[in-house]
Order: C-alpha cells, then sequence, then structure tokens
C-alpha cells in the first residue's frame, strides 16, 4: 500500500506535464482549414551575410527564449544555426508559433502555413525540445 501511495505521487506531477505539453502542442494559431506550405525547410534558409547586422540584441533578454512575434537572426550556418533574438526589420525572421516537445519541423506545414523556414531545437530532455515556424521578413 505504501509502495502504491509513493509510486502515485511520483507519477501525478510527471503526468500533468505531459499532459500541458500535449495541450500546448495541439493548441493551433491558424485555422484549421488552411493550406497547408509546399515548402518549409529544416532550418533558416540563408547563410548569414558577412555584413554585421545592425539590429542589436537586448541584453535583458534571454537569448533561447522564443516567442510568437518576436524576430530572430541566423548567426550560424544552415546546418548549425544559432539563433539570435533582434528588434523586427528587413532580412530578420519573425517567428510565428513556437511548437513545444517536438522536434517535427514538418508540422509548420499544416499549423502555420505561411511560414518560409523553421528551427528544430533538439534537446537531450525531449520535454525541451521544440519547433519555431519562421517567416522572412
Amino acid at each position: 500500500m505504501i509502495i502504491g501511495l509513493v509510486v502515485l505521487l511520483l507519477l501525478c506531477p510527471c503526468l500533468g506535464i505531459a499532459g500541458w505539453a500535449v495541450y500546448q502542442a495541439g493548441d493551433d494559431d491558424e485555422p484549421a482549414n488552411s493550406a497547408p506550405s509546399t515548402s518549409a525547410p529544416a532550418e533558416p534558409t540563408r547563410e548569414p551575410s558577412a555584413a554585421p547586422s545592425s539590429a542589436e540584441p537586448s541584453p535583458t533578454e534571454e537569448d533561447d527564449t522564443f516567442a510568437k512575434g518576436d524576430c530572430v537572426v541566423n548567426d550560424g550556418t544552415d546546418d548549425e544555426a544559432e539563433l539570435r533574438k533582434v528588434p523586427c526589420g528587413p532580412d530578420t525572421y519573425e517567428v510565428l508559433l513556437r511548437i513545444p516537445a517536438t522536434t517535427d519541423g514538418d508540422r509548420c506545414k499544416t499549423r502555420a502555413p505561411s511560414s518560409t523556414a523553421n528551427y528544430v531545437h533538439d534537446n537531450s530532455v525531449d520535454f525541451l525540445d521544440y519547433v519555431l515556424c519562421l517567416k522572412k521578413r
């Protein structure tokens, strides 16, 4: 009986967190009848330019916390993307949607059809994985 109680107390928080992640992953910001996009590359489509960007990140923001409406630039390459938050402007990517607990970049085709690229963050802890659906500005 005591072992059962201990197992139950350990499972409840884990199940609650998993349920929350599934609920958040199922939230659609776009209508379900939207036509899927035909192109959504796995990483931002452009290599960073040799010229430095005039947009600087805000020092009060964390670089790895991206949300809908943020704008980013890729300081890395297509294969090794390193996103950095910047003020929105030309030659930036706007985050249209953040899909938590997944590494399936193809979900942007149906969940954010106007996206032109996506960024997949693959963490060693699967619960911390996410996909950013991006649109080139």
